[in-house]
């Protein structure tokens, strides 16, 4: 076909077609001309090179009539090689354009790629790379939603479900072998009705937006498994999707969506806006290097050669422009409107936030959200570190986010499983605090105690069966010889490493995760479980399998724990059910009848005072909730971190067991009397409700002699 190309206009930015022909719009600030290089439907072969004729408020734009979805397209623009002014154009790219809705080819590494210059990168010579380059492909989004609607779970009835769409799926043997490892798969209907069956209401999918893999990891035969290395932020991963019927992966992820909504199950996603996968001062030029590098990423403020590197991947995307702010509000709408999210885990998210002097609550990005009329009502989950100047923020993101809280991860690992070597790495003060929300993160910012995310492991680390099996880390696999990853450190004595066929450690382990998941499920706060932790997924002792893509990271379902699934179940339902902790600060203050509205006792019965919070190697205490979030009666959570058994003096009443994580499954429900000590099993907590009775006025009433 013989284009001739129109002055078009300077919005919607990227490929829209109006039904008469597609407006092209792509910005760059410094670029001296934009090029459109329209390509055969394989992507293989360049048919027509156009240059864009206007450009408004540094938005290049034109307009092609006639021109259908499925043209496939990309850009090349002119300017300056002077990477000493932070200027990286080199015409010889065919540069992908960032608001591209579907991709075009497998991105293989090669010199092509590469910007040659003997001054500012060694390389010696300029090849064309439009070949090998990835391509964007004009698309006319139309899909039958039917009647989805979001399901809008409640705060307090939320329990997050973080999974990585593959590896949940990959070896799951209710799934045909066609749709395991997909977004198909998660909207199968065995996946959703496992995911009612355990009792997650929103799932928290790892990154699904386009991402391609390291060069130095290609070399090693390994891949970006976790993809969190993203190219293309309007795109699913075609990679994440079946294909089955031909279906696109942006249509497969909308099914998927309406699948899961109609379930009332959330869909939350794990968003990567700190960094782009072209690296640092010797990466790629894939897209926004060679559009105007010195718009979309921050330099070094005297030697713009250099990236600023917050994200410990090479380069920062430059979230001060206007423009890339644009890119970023326009990505998260599209995802939420066109594709029908819920809500954003962002990673490294004070990147977000960082201005000249350093991380702002208060800054522009957060500001765009606050306004914002479809964004700020979905829910926005932080990753509140990065690696740059106090990137440590935990507590301090603005009122309506939420917060993953690495202090109560720590704080129940140190509680839980190094206190087993050592009962001075316990502290029921920390303990409390972290258990009630932290409410020295989040009260005195005036948040309320649902913005904690409360978990002990998540992607990034140890499963928790390897948490409790695993001293250090087994990370050769990774081809950086056992360096990567974090370690473990947690020093408790619990045998060998690794599997083992001792019974009494087999039982230490086992309970161990029980109580490590009641902790979490029943905590103050909104709870996060890790995908596989309820059936005992394991990883082998590789804490840092962001580049396995197989049987390490996959899911293991052959290999279930039944009786920690159902014991996980029964947690799960008795926090949808009971609450214990309600979403509000509790005071600690007597009311009227004298009564508190949360107390903490001693084993022993009595309450505890500030000096029995100062002392250390006691890894016992019970919580007397006598305001929980759904009961109609107090609460009573007896806690026994020892490593022997401990009687609990009971307050005054009745009571019947509600959990009991020394049982394989937690069963708890003998009646039992305050006039006996209960005595509480070793690494282990019982959860108990007081039995209400009808008194002669027909009135519910505590038994409270």
């Amino acid at each position: 076909m013989l284009y001739t190309i129109q002055r078009g206009k300077p919005w919607p930015l990227g490929a829209s077609y109006d039904g008469q022909g597609v407006n092209f719009a792509v910005f760059s600030s410094n670029a001296l001309a934009i090029e459109l290089c329209l390509f055969d439907p394989s992507g293989s072969r360049e048919t027509v090179r156009l240059r864009l004729p206007v450009c408004t408020h540094d938005v290049w734009h034109g307009y092609l009539p006639h021109a259908q979805p499925g043209l496939v397209y990309g850009l090349r623009a002119h300017g300056p090689w002077r990477p000493d002014r932070g200027q990286r154009f080199d015409a010889s790219k065919l540069l992908l354009d960032p608001y591209a809705r579907d991709i075009v080819g497998d991105f293989i590494w090669s010199d092509e790629h590469f910007t040659p210059d003997t001054v500012y990168s060694g390389h010696t010579m300029t090849r064309d790379n439009a070949a090998l380059a990835l391509k964007a492909r004009v698309t006319d989004d139309k899909f039958n939603w039917e009647s989805d609607k979001p399901p809008r779970i409640h705060i307090a009835d939320t329990v997050l479900y973080e999974c990585h769409v593959r590896g949940f799926s990959k070896l799951q043997p209710l799934l045909p072998p066609e749709l395991r490892g997909s977004f198909a798969g998660l909207a199968h209907q065995s996946s959703i009705d496992y995911f009612k069956r355990l009792g997650v209401t929103s799932l928290s999918l790892m990154p699904v937006h386009y991402s391609i893999s390291e060069e130095r990891l290609i070399k090693l035969g390994l891949c970006n498994y976790w993809n969190y290395n993203t190219i293309g932020f309007f795109c699913a991963n075609p990679r994440l999707a079946s294909g089955v019927g031909g279906v696109s992966a942006n249509d497969e992820f909308r099914a998927m969506v309406r699948s899961l909504h109609a379930a009332r199950i959330e869909v939350i996603l794990d968003v990567v806006y700190n960094h782009t996968a072209e690296a640092g001062d010797s990466g790629p030029t894939i897209s926004f290097r060679g559009l105007d590098n010195t718009s979309y990423y921050r330099l070094a403020p005297r030697q713009p050669i250099r990236y600023e590197n917050y994200s410990g991947c090479g380069n920062t995307l430059n979230i001060l422009h206007p423009r890339v702010l644009q890119l970023v509000m326009d990505s998260l709408r599209y995802w939420v409107t066109d594709m029908h999210v819920d809500g954003f885990r962002f990673d490294l998210a004070p990147v977000l936030g960082r201005d000249g002097e350093g991380f702002n609550p208060n800054g522009a990005f957060f500001m765009a959200i606050a306004q914002d009329p479809v964004l700020s009502h979905v829910k926005l989950i932080a990753e509140p570190w990065d690696i740059g100047p106090n990137g440590y923020q935990v507590g301090g993101f603005p009122q309506s986010w939420y917060e993953w809280n690495d202090q109560f991860r720590d704080c129940m690992r140190r509680f839980w499983v190094q206190s087993v070597a050592s009962a001075s790495m316990g502290n029921r003060g920390e303990f409390a605090m972290r258990l009630c929300a932290s409410s020295d993160l989040y009260q005195r910012h005036r948040r309320s105690p649902s913005k904690s995310v409360n978990y002990v492991v998540s992607h990034d680390g140890f499963t928790l069966r390897d948490l409790v099996s695993y001293q250090q880390r087994n990370n050769l696999a990774n081809g950086e010889d056992n360096r990567d990853g974090h370690g473990n450190n947690l020093s408790f004595n619990c045998g060998a490493e690794g599997p083992t066929d001792n019974s009494e450690i087999i039982r230490l382990r086992q309970c161990l995760q029980r109580s490590l998941l009641a902790t979490t499920l029943l905590s103050q706060g909104t709870p996060m479980l890790c995908a596989g932790d309820e059936i005992g997924h394991t990883q082998n002792g590789n804490n840092n399998p962001y580049c396995q893509d197989n049987a390490i990271t996959w899911i293991d379902w052959s290999a279930m724990d039944h009786d920690l699934l159902a014991f996980t179940q029964r947690v799960i339902a008795i926090r949808h059910h009971l609450q214990p902790f309600a979403n509000f600060w509790y005071s600690g203050v007597a009311d009227a009848r004298g009564i508190l509205d949360l107390s903490w006792l001693n084993p022993n019965g009595s309450p505890m005072q500030n000096e029995d919070w100062q002392r250390l190697g006691i890894l016992s205490l019970a919580c007397l909730i006598r305001s929980p979030g759904r009961s109609t009666s107090a609460l009573l959570l007896l806690v026994n971190a020892s490593s022997a058994t401990e009687p609990f003096v009971m307050p005054r009443g009745q009571w019947h067991g509600v959990l009991d994580t020394s049982h394989p499954q937690g069963l708890s429900d003998q009646p039992m009397s305050a006039s006996n000590p209960l005595p509480v099993e070793a690494h282990s907590l019982v959860l108990l409700q007081q039995t209400v009775t009808r008194v002669a006025s027909g009135v519910n009433a505590e038994q409270t002699a």
